[in-house]
């Protein structure tokens, strides 16, 4: 593994990880977030659905009757 990281090739989950490890600086990893633009404009909504949650709340109950 390198001895520094460039924040850019990361995400949020390797740059906590390294960030630990001290792999990554803290203070450069600030600079590279504050240069990322904010997209949030840019979004769509999202709805999802869990197939398997739902068909688990429509089970009956189990030994609930007699």
């Amino acid at each position: 593994m390198p001895e520094t990281v460039d924040p850019k090739y990361l995400d949020k989950r390797t740059a906590e990880r390294y960030l630990r490890e001290g792999l990554l600086d803290e203070k450069a990893y600030e600079r590279y977030l504050k240069t990322l633009p904010d997209l949030g404009q840019k979004a769509d909504v999202v709805e999802t659905s869990m197939a398997e949650a739902e068909r688990e709340t429509e089970k009956p109950a189990e030994g609930g009757q007699g």
